[in-house]
């Protein structure tokens, strides 16, 4: 796979105030915040000796994940970790939501195919089961909350790497992405991840999984200022569904929308960009933006200023209203076209369904 942009959750792209860890290959959005200093990387032989012991006992049971999608011809590369033996695979589902092929490299160098089980789309982690024999090399989950100011350490797959350390500080807990399409309740740290390290393991010192990648904020300059992850802890609900095999989608329409002018508009709303192809969207004659023959902004597309009687000023506000409601659920779409107010009337799909939100 590749990294992705930002909508690796597709529903609808927002403002860029943070950015998923794309598999490795895609544009990363980026935020200023002149508030705190980059993070610096951290090379495996600069690791403090009780660091470094911890990165080499847990490394085996963290693998690199490849992703493709042959009808849309997307790839990527993502990270996960082994939680049981026979080969069930920890993941980020923005690593593998639009993936249809996937093959694990192990640090032994086996690789293995692998097929999605269980997902949990709006928390962004997903389960894949791995086609070989065990038994295979397992991180355990956590058994304990995690503590702010404690040391954790991450492995991942970015910038070309393979399975190698990036160590930080845990800052905060239940952090709040400010984006509808982003995990809400994450762990906040200063590991300086990039894209390819998304679906990897949050490491506490006790050498238990305490987290999943799943994004981060950047600066201006494309420097990490703080990296998310999805807290993990056995036995939690989270981990229990997985195990049991439940796919749990979001609701989407087949809409993208405009960042640069997301709530700009007059009345504001949420500015179509794109509408995917074969969407319920697209079915109701929604409208994203046209474009001259050199792919210059020619026209904005259809507003969207209210769900379901809802009045909606932003993206994000159109996201949150689009989410409260559920797959198969029949909404009412308010939107200008022209200085003109309509309604469309659409049926709710799964985002797994609509792979064309991805690119």
């Amino acid at each position: 796979m590749r990294v992705r942009p930002l909508p690796w959750l597709p529903v609808l792209l927002l403002l860029a105030l943070t950015a998923y860890l794309l598999p490795e290959g895609r544009f990363t959005p980026q935020e200023t915040d002149a508030a705190s200093p980059p993070v610096s990387q951290t090379l495996p032989n600069q690791l403090p000796a009780e660091t470094r012991e911890l990165f080499i006992r847990s490394r085996p049971a963290v693998v690199r994940i490849e992703s493709l999608n042959p009808s849309t011809r997307m790839e990527g590369i993502g990270t996960g970790f082994f939680i049981s033996e026979e080969g069930q695979v920890l993941t980020a589902y923005h690593v593998v939501g639009s993936g249809q092929l996937f093959q694990v490299q192990t640090l032994s160098g086996r690789r293995l195919p692998a097929r999605v089980t269980a997902y949990d789309a709006g928390a962004d982690v997903a389960l894949l089961q791995v086609q070989g024999h065990g038994p295979f090399p397992v991180l355990k989950l956590a058994t304990r909350p995690p503590r702010v100011g404690e040391t954790v350490l991450a492995i991942g797959n970015s910038g070309g790497d393979f399975l190698q350390p990036r160590r930080g500080q845990l800052l905060r807990l239940g952090a709040e992405a400010g984006r509808a399409d982003f995990p809400q309740g994450t762990l906040e740290m200063t590991a300086p991840l990039a894209p390819g390290d998304s679906g990897g393991p949050i490491i506490d010192g006790n050498g238990q999984a305490i987290g999943v990648v799943s994004y981060i904020r950047v600066d201006d300059s494309g420097q990490t200022r703080t990296s998310y992850a999805v807290p993990v802890t056995e036995g939690n609900a989270l981990i229990t569904a997985l195990r049991a095999g439940e796919q749990r989608d979001v609701p989407v329409a087949g809409l993208v929308l405009d960042v640069d002018h997301s709530g700009l508009t007059d009345p504001p709303g949420g500015v179509i960009s794109r509408v995917a192809r074969g969407s319920p969207a697209a079915r109701a004659g929604l409208r994203g933006a046209t474009l001259d023959e050199h792919g210059n902004l020619r026209g904005l597309g259809d507003v969207i200023i209210r769900v379901n009687g809802q009045r909606t000023r932003d993206a994000n506000e159109v996201i949150s209203a689009i989410r409260r409601a559920s797959v198969g659920d029949t909404i009412t779409l308010g939107y200008v076209r022209d200085g003109q107010e309509r309604e469309a009337r659409i049926e709710l799909v799964g985002m797994r369904t609509l792979p064309d939100l991805n690119e």
